[in-house]
């Protein structure tokens, strides 16, 4: 499970959406649903995500925040000595629901649909 620490210690103070943010650029291609999301490339990479606060609510035990998530992709070729496919970073883009449990921290990120 993803842990979200510092935006659990940050709720409730001015700068929770700075600690959210920071909380879910640190998060891998593993952790969140990039993969899933992608519109233009067929692999998403690790290299500078980028997040923006939506929405933040709350509830008796948790803390939901969507959030829209910047990142970047690859067309992947065959790998083929003749493959004319080029190897060009696409700019993507995709909105995460993230639901904070204020207890623990513990952090589930689903990928919302248009």
């Amino acid at each position: 499970m993803t842990q979200f620490s510092q935006a659990v210690v940050a709720w409730g103070n001015p700068d929770f959406k700075a600690a959210v943010k920071c909380d879910i650029e640190q998060l891998s291609v593993n952790e969140l649903p990039l993969q899933q999301g992608l519109r233009n490339g067929s692999v998403a990479l690790d290299d500078d995500i980028q997040a923006m606060i939506l929405n933040v609510q709350e509830s008796d035990t948790s803390i939901r925040v969507k959030a829209g998530i910047f990142y970047k992709s690859i067309i992947a070729g065959c790998s083929c000595a003749d493959d004319p496919t080029p190897v060009d970073e696409v700019d993507e883009h995709c909105e995460v629901q993230i639901n904070i449990n204020k207890a623990s921290g513990e952090a589930t990120i689903t990928l919302l649909q248009d």
